[in-house]
C-alpha cells in the first residue's frame, strides 16, 4: 500500500488521465511513494468509501461540486481543494503533486 494516496475527480475521469501519469512520474523523481488515480465525479463516492484517501483535489470542471464534496467528507479528515486551473490545463503534474502534498502535511 502506498505512503499516500491521492484522489481526482473530473467529469468522466478521462481528462485527467494524463495529470495522473505526469504527477506520478513526479513522485517518482522525488522518491514518493504515492498511489495518484482519477474518477468521475459518479464514481467518487465508492471510492471515499472503500480506498484511504490522503486527499481529495476536484478537476476545474467540477468546481461546483465542491460543496457537495465537502458534505461528503465531513467528519473523514480528508482535505479537499480544486486543482489551480492553469496547472490543470498546462497538465503540470509537478505543481498539482506539490498542490496536494501541502494539503496532506
Amino acid at each position: 500500500m502506498a505512503e499516500k494516496t491521492i484522489m481526482l475527480v473530473c467529469s468522466a475521469g478521462m481528462s485527467t488521465s494524463l495529470l495522473v501519469t505526469k504527477m506520478e512520474k513526479a513522485a517518482i523523481a522525488r522518491g514518493i511513494d504515492a498511489e495518484i488515480f482519477a474518477v468521475s465525479a459518479a464514481e467518487a463516492d465508492t471510492n471515499i468509501e472503500t480506498k484511504n484517501l490522503d486527499v481529495l483535489l476536484l478537476g476545474p470542471q467540477v468546481r461546483f461540486m465542491k460543496a457537495q464534496f465537502e458534505k461528503k467528507l465531513a467528519g473523514k479528515d480528508i482535505p479537499l481543494e480544486v486543482i489551480n486551473m492553469q496547472d490543470y490545463g498546462m497538465m503540470n503534474g509537478e505543481n498539482v503533486l506539490d498542490q496536494a502534498l501541502k494539503l496532506i502535511k
